[in-house]
């Protein structure tokens, strides 16, 4: 099926997928029956409510209908990465073209009744999305929220060599933040052992009811932009002012096949350079004379459809972006024109007459998983579990000498890091990490012993740990990097992304439209299990010594927790350990998205590998050897059954230490009191079992927390979101919550605790005036009056010498 004369012939299958597919598109908007209009069209044929988006779905078949022709001419493997999404229609007609969808939903037949399933199910109660939803095969991109479709193409293609993922994005999408970081996605892909993303962007004109912009700036600049961004864009144009669609076939044909060759030259370019031992400079330079190309397809919005509506002009503005006749039922003018529409399209050659797809459409048809919408990559790749080397050689020994005094320090991501390292060096070809410039400042580091980071852009002699070849992907855009982490797991591979807490918030919006995509996702039944989507947040809200408030910001657990009970996970490991053994749990894990919390700076190692093990298993815990459960003997054995007169309850590493200090200082100042002190490592489990697969049974919860106890719980986050976890709980109204209260500035460890009122001596007053009596017997009054004073001194001595009081810095656990 060669285009090279560009004649109509060669081209005849592809303007007749494209025509069924704009066919199928328009009944998937407005019919309820009569799929092949074997009468004149009626009202009842049409459905109650008319949703669904038409401006964009020419085009989008357009570009399915000629990469098949490609496919079935040149048998490269090749994704489709709808950008426009809400072009929903045109990606299941032609999944349905495919023969695709019939297999995977069999009621939906090759067939009149199954195409009369199909128009009727879409937008419809009970039915599917209008986007291309997980419910849409070959769709690894909704497009609901726009933005993200060029970084998912780019994440699809990271060791995915041989494979094209075409990525069409819309002119009205190309205008937000996260499509114009993705453009830079093209430093990062390795042509040698990756695959190639092909950008397509459609210059459709016109968004919701604006025109947009790239549509509307001179020629010359479109192509210095893209130019600066390092590709080399091929230009097509038309199906204005009733043009032949003929000579747009022709043209975009040629565009393909140009594309085409010039990706193949690269690959062949930087494979047969594999023998060369430079891999810098000179390399790099040599691998960049060849742009990769990108095509800027310019079509009218709602192409093909009607011309004007009610004496509107309607295709080619942005009266066709959803529903260009609205009053079909009750306008017989309309329905006329949606007839008119429809019989356009010239249906009778189209299809069988017992509604099958005509057998024209067989030469444009790839076999087997190279059709688009039965792709391998699309529905979780092959997902080869990664291999995790032991994490006993890099546990911190805790309480090496034996007398309980749990004095050991280490820094949580640094011990972390070195595991991290083995992680990459076990799978290097399934694991990235990905993060913006922030892996070092991290402790992460350790990895760059292992491999560097990934850069495909000239260097120079001061530059470090950049080599083509890298496993690491950094750029300043939480969106990049999160979206091709996300095309990444998506496609069956595995990945972890590192950020400051604070700065995660960026990538909010991300993170909710991935929770429901595998939320979607769960429901169908052919998708498979994919790998978890982690986070590793450092830097976090307590020490950022030398950033200040603008840093300072536990809030995505707030976000986070208020999604699918089955989607999410929340983790706060205390120390070095917990973090090891959290993240061999986290990575072992599928269809979830997990986030961790936890800290770069040295902090006490509480816990041993075994302990962590056991504590990361059960969740949370009693620390019976903070507490002073024990201290009075068999008759005060934790196991007697005699609650305590306080629980300390902490999250966080930073919350742990002033939990644990505050312990020590109740237990050396206030002799005889019962004080429990319980550690939660995974934060899901404060929540009500009904309401979280984690959640601790109520008989559990109340034997852990008491039922009429004071709890003074030290939280990483917002107070407010232990209180919406644990409000069902039997004993939540004797919970007080002690966490951050957006108070924050440059300052010292402990007076960013002692702003927020988190600090240890602030936990133990707490505990003064809680429990019941305790603070109007003798002494305490006093008491109270030296931690109110410590609390002063400690301020007054950082402001003065710029560094905490050696009674902070220097404290220890004792028993």
């Amino acid at each position: 099926m060669s285009t090279e004369d560009g004649s109509s012939d060669s081209l005849e299958a592809v303007d007749a997928w494209w025509r069924a597919a704009n066919y199928l598109s328009v009944g998937q908007i407005y019919l309820m029956g009569d799929p092949l209009l074997r009468e004149s069209l009626q009202p009842d044929s049409i459905k109650p409510r008319l949703l669904g988006h038409w401006g964009t779905s020419p085009a989008l078949s357009l570009v399915y209908a000629h990469l098949n022709r490609l496919i079935v001419e040149k048998g490269v493997p090749t994704v489709y990465v709808c950008g426009p999404g809400h072009g929903g229609p045109a990606m299941v007609a032609n999944a349905w073209l495919d023969g695709t969808y019939s297999e995977l939903f069999p009621d939906v037949t090759l067939d009149e009744a199954g195409l009369r399933r199909l128009v009727r199910q879409f937008s419809f109660p009970g039915g599917i999305p209008s986007h291309a939803a997980p419910e849409t095969p070959g769709s690894i991109n909704e497009g609901g929220e726009l933005g993200y479709s060029l970084m998912h193409a780019y994440g699809a293609a990271l060791d995915n060599p041989g494979l094209v993922v075409a990525c069409v994005i819309g002119d009205g999408e190309a205008e937000t933040g996260p499509l114009a970081t993705s453009w830079w996605g093209n430093a990062f892909l390795d042509p040698r052992s990756d695959g190639a993303v092909l950008p397509i962007l459609n210059l459709n004109g016109y968004k919701i009811a604006n025109p947009t912009i790239l549509s509307r700036i001179p020629e010359t600049q479109l192509v210095e932009f893209f130019r600066g961004h390092g590709y080399e864009p091929i230009l097509v144009s038309g199906g204005f002012d009733g043009e032949d669609p003929m000579l747009v076939h022709r043209s975009f044909a040629r565009a393909l096949d140009d594309a085409y060759d010039r990706i193949c030259r690269i690959w062949t370019s930087a494979r047969d350079a594999e023998t060369l031992d430079d891999r810098t400079a000179d390399r790099t330079a040599d691998r960049t004379v060849e742009r990769p190309p990108m095509i800027v397809l310019r079509t009218p919005k709602g192409w093909t459809g009607p011309a004007e509506v009610d004496g509107a002009p309607v295709e080619g503005t942005f009266h066709a972006h959803q529903v260009p006749l609205s009053g079909v039922r009750d306008n017989p003018d309309h329905l006329a024109q949606l007839e008119r529409w429809l019989r356009s399209y010239r249906p009778e050659e189209l299809f069988e007459s017992d509604g099958s797809p005509s057998a024209v459409l067989d030469a444009l048809r790839p076999v087997g998983g190279l059709r688009m919408s039965a792709s391998l990559h699309t529905n979780g790749g092959t997902v080869e579990p990664l291999v995790l080397p032991d994490i006993a050689p890099h546990a911190v020994a805790v309480d090496p000498d034996g007398d309980g005094a749990r004095t050991e320090t280490a820094g949580a991501t640094g011990v972390f890091g070195g595991w991290l390292r083995d992680v990459v060096a076990a799978n290097p070809t399934t694991f990235r990490l990905f993060g913006p410039d922030e892996v070092a400042s991290n402790r992460l580091q350790a990895v760059f012993e292992e491999t560097d980071r990934a850069w495909q852009l000239p260097t120079v002699a001061t530059d470090e740990h950049l080599a083509t070849d890298g496993r690491v992907i950094e750029a300043l855009s939480e969106h990049l990097m999160q979206g091709m982490l996300e095309g990444y797991l998506l496609t069956g591979r595995h990945g972890l992304i590192t950020t400051y807490e604070a700065f995660v918030h960026i990538v909010d919006s991300m993170f909710n439209q991935h929770a429901k995509w595998l939320e979607s996702a769960a429901g169908v039944p052919w998708r498979k299990p994919v790998p978890s989507l982690t986070y590793l947040l450092s830097s976090h809200v307590w020490r950022q010594d030398h950033n200040g408030f603008s840093h300072q910001d536990p809030g995505f657990l707030n976000v986070v927790v208020n999604k699918q009970a089955d989607v999410v996970r929340v983790y706060l490991p205390t120390d070095a350990n917990t973090l090891l053994v959290t993240m061999e749990h986290v990575f072992r894990t599928e269809d979830r998205i997990n986030v961790v919390v936890a800290g770069k700076q040295e902090q006490p190692a509480w816990l041993s590998l075994e302990e962590a093990r056991a504590h990361v298993d059960a969740g949370l815990g009693r620390w019976d050897w903070a507490g002073t459960e024990l201290d009075g003997g068999d008759a005060a054995d934790s196991d007697s059954g005699v609650d305590p007169d306080v629980v300390l309850a902490c999250a966080g590493d930073v919350p742990t230490l002033e939990t644990i200090a505050a312990a020590q200082l109740l237990r050396q100042r206030v002799p005889g009191l019962r004080i429990r002190v319980v550690n939660v490592s995974d934060l899901m489990k404060l929540q009500d079992p009904d309401q979280h697969p984690h959640g601790l049974p109520d008989e559990e919860f109340d034997a852990l927390f008491t039922r009429d106890r004071p709890v003074i719980f030290a939280f990483h986050g917002y107070p407010t979101l232990v209180h919406q976890l644990a409000y069902r709980r039997t004993n939540h109204g004797n919970i007080h919550v002690r966490g951050f209260v957006e108070k924050g500035t440059t300052t010292t460890p402990f007076d960013m605790v002692h702003l927020n009122d988190l600090d240890r001596y602030r936990l133990a007053l707490d505990v003064l005036h809680r429990i019941p009596g305790l603070e109007g017997k003798p002494g305490m009054r006093r008491l109270a009056d030296e931690w109110h004073l410590a609390r002063t001194e400690a301020r007054a001595y950082a402001y003065e010498h710029g560094e905490d009081p050696s009674w902070i810095t220097d404290w220890r656990f004792e028993r």
